[in-house]
């Protein structure tokens, strides 16, 4: 059983490939694991023809808003086969892109509709869901109403998980304390759950002790154990914690290790600052990739070689990865985030062609890594005719790809375009998007320069509308332009508005977090 997601607690190794989250630990028996992962690949490849015709009617349903439920009571009254084995496996499916309300629907419709009793492991999943989906006030409900048969170590490891995964330190504790208590902490895998938390919140003193209690009754460590262990020395610079680490990892033979211990070395290096032992340990974390998630493994390192500095070892392990592996979209979107960490902008280019020339669904991400690029370098023409071959293709630009181009324009000092283009991507984006204050500051400035009262109330109104300012803000801004002050600071109204974030910086437009990220 698995407890902490080892992606999630390594600084630098972010959560991508559909897995982002801020999740710092789960069981194995309501988490999507390399393990779970390769036997949910197994069961479903033993779907009967029906089941897996009931998954494909379940699967484009995207929008959280529209239930599930109906399309399960359809599938039955036709006649249609349940089976809960199967029916577990589509939970995990749907959780692993992030589908935690539907996945929530069958988990209910299992008990309530088809009346499968529950085991453990189902009211585990069932926690989870209901946290992610509801809140944690519902989960602690859900559990306070469980039966007492029920409350076992995956349902007690699943309440911790929970407080974990808000960071919810004292409760956290408490629900630890109930294992104690019952005798079921004998296993790292709790541990983890809290070690993880404690590395999240900074309590590093905690962490200490913790550690210390796992030594003194006898608790082994796991390779998760390791790898937050690893990532609490590199988070204070103590490179010969990690030292230590690393010799006691290498030479615990009770420990399975895999190529995302060695991963979670590097990080811990390179956190460090000590490169040439980084490298050391991707090329031995290079040298255990194997089985169908080799895909994972190769996209994460070589974001990793890229992070050292080493484009020439990012560019021989992309060789490799297309020799090997068949690449879909996350590999493509790994080596252009890490060749454009160099400003390459020509290998990036010939990548993205390579990528244009596959028969792969067509993902924005990656022609936005490129425009971005261009928007960094002050080349929005080029942006702006990528956008052309993107738009020919019957594809739609997103907010980010106009707000790049935005930021191009506003570099090159040709602000009436940048105000077009930033103006597009208020049209487009999705409701958490914000730009940033400078941006959106320098197009207020030249409204102010041009004198175009009416241009700037629209375009204040447009902020409004989309939620990037405050209604007190959109009003005083409305009227500072009305009353044609000189003294207008549009930008220290933006950053004092608690409705607006920081947005992605015109001199930060670095390439977003992806892919190979989570090696779990």
């Amino acid at each position: 059983m698995k407890l902490v997601r080892l992606g999630t607690i390594l600084p630098g190794i972010k959560s991508q490939l559909g897995l982002r989250n801020a999740l710092g630990v789960s069981s194995s028996s309501y988490s999507t694991t390399t393990t779970a992962t390769a036997e949910r690949y197994q069961i479903r490849r033993k779907w009967s023809g029906s089941m897996h015709r009931l998954y494909r009617m379940i699967s484009p349903v995207g929008d959280p808003k529209v239930s599930i439920v109906p399309v399960l009571d359809q599938w039955v009254q036709e006649g249609g086969a349940v089976d809960k084995e199967q029916l577990h496996v589509m939970i995990k499916e749907l959780r692993s892109y992030k589908r935690f309300t539907h996945a929530l629907q069958i988990s209910m419709w299992m008990s309530d509709k088809r009346y499968i009793p529950l085991t453990a492991t189902d009211v585990a999943v069932r926690l989870d869901l209901i946290s992610k989906v509801q809140g944690i006030e519902q989960a602690e409900n859900y559990f306070n109403n469980i039966p007492k048969r029920l409350r076992t170590l995956h349902t007690y490891g699943a309440l911790l998980n929970c407080y974990a995964y808000t960071r919810n330190v004292e409760k956290a504790e408490a629900t630890m304390n109930k294992i104690r208590e019952f005798g079921l902490a004998k296993r790292p895998l709790v541990y983890n759950c809290l070690l993880g938390l404690y590395h999240r919140t900074g309590n590093y003193e905690k962490l200490e002790s913790l550690m210390h209690e796992m030594e003194e009754n006898g608790t082994g460590w796991d390779r998760y154990t390791y790898g937050i262990r690893l990532a609490a020395y590199a988070a204070v610079a103590d490179a010969e914690g990690v030292d230590k680490t690393v010799t006691r990892m290498e030479s615990d033979t009770d420990v399975d290790l895999d190529w995302t211990s060695f991963a979670a070395a590097a990080t811990a290096y390179t956190k460090a600052g000590l490169l040439d032992k980084a490298l050391a340990m991707l090329k031995k974390s290079e040298g255990l990739i194997n089985g169908k998630r080799s895909n994972i493994a190769y996209a994460y390192l070589m974001t990793q070689y890229a992070t050292c500095g080493e484009k020439d070892e990012v560019l021989r392990l992309w060789q490799v990865f297309k020799e090997k592996m068949k690449i879909h979209n996350n590999g493509y979107i790994s080596v252009m985030t890490s060749v454009l960490k160099f400003d390459d902008l020509e290998c990036a280019e010939r990548i993205f062609e390579e990528w244009e020339s596959k028969t792969l669904s067509y993902d924005i991400r990656i022609p936005n890594f490129l425009i971005g690029a261009y928007g960094r370098k002050g080349l929005p023409e080029k942006a702006e005719t990528l956008i052309g071959r993107i738009i020919s293709k019957g594809e739609k630009p997103d907010e980010k790809t106009w707000y790049y181009v935005a930021t191009g324009y506003l570099l090159i000092n040709q602000p009436q375009k940048a105000v077009e283009k930033l103006k597009q991507a208020l049209m487009v984006c999705h409701e958490k998007w914000r730009p940033q204050n400078t941006v959106v500051a320098a197009c207020l400035e030249y409204f102010k320069r041009e004198g175009d009262m009416e241009a700037a109330g629209n375009f204040i109104n447009l902020l409004g509308d989309k939620n990037i300012i405050s209604v007190d803000v959109q009003d005083r801004l409305l009227n500072n332009f009305l009353r044609r002050e000189s003294n207008l600071d549009a930008l220290s109204m933006l950053n004092a508005d608690a409705c607006v974030g920081n947005g992605e910086a015109l001199s930060e437009l670095e390439p977003e977090a992806v892919g190979g990220g989570n090696p779990i």
